[in-house]
């Protein structure tokens, strides 16, 4: 688990233990030897983990768009910046290269950053650990309505149980380092099974 991912937003949030949380997580992944990577901001909760990662001198790679670094909010500071030309091309590139990610608070773009790996993990498309840091409750609604579309059949439970939430980094990267991914196989009969029911 070298590489990770974080997906928070370019926004503070107004109350501050998003940016106490936010440094907390980076020496949290700063005494473990990991890599950062991320959307490369210079504004935000971006700006608060990347920064920490610079100080404690570990590398940070970012990846953004050539619409938003023509907008100068991409972090001069770090290691390496990936330029793309589209948001789908920016998520690949971090998609790709991660060992595993974990999403802070943000707003509707990293919500559809999270949905996206965690449809990718439970698909199998990669087998890399997605988890919630559910910094002061913010992801609880997340997490029930993900209880609820299981409990309603549209989501097998062992793949809505994959999904790591906590409120402790050291926790959420243990997990992480100890994350198996779900059976999609028996899933996917279980489906047809469903079918041939009707």
């Amino acid at each position: 688990m070298k590489k990770i991912c974080v997906f928070c937003g370019s926004s503070m949030g107004f109350n501050p233990i998003y940016r106490e949380k936010a440094a907390e997580l980076g020496h949290v992944l700063a005494d473990n030897g990991c890599e950062l990577l991320y959307g490369a901001g210079s504004v935000g909760l971006m700006r608060i983990i990347a920064d920490v990662m610079i100080e404690r001198q570990c590398k940070v790679t970012g990846t953004i768009t050539q619409h938003l670094s023509n907008m100068h909010v991409g972090h001069e500071g770090i290691d390496e910046m990936i330029v793309v030309d589209s948001m789908a091309e920016r998520k690949k590139v971090l998609e790709d290269m991660a060992d595993g990610f974990i999403v802070m608070p943000g707003g509707i773009g990293t919500m559809d950053e999270f949905f996206e790996v965690y449809v990718l993990s439970q698909l199998r498309v990669f087998d890399k650990p997605v988890a919630l840091f559910n910094v002061d409750g913010y992801y609880d609604g997340i997490v029930q309505f993900i209880d609820h579309i299981a409990k309603e059949g549209f989501m097998r439970r062992e793949h809505a149980d994959n999904l790591i939430v906590s409120d402790d980094p050291k926790d959420l990267l243990e997990k992480m380092k100890q994350f198996q991914p779900a059976d999609v196989d028996k899933w996917v009969v279980e489906i047809k099974e469903q079918i041939k029911e009707k």
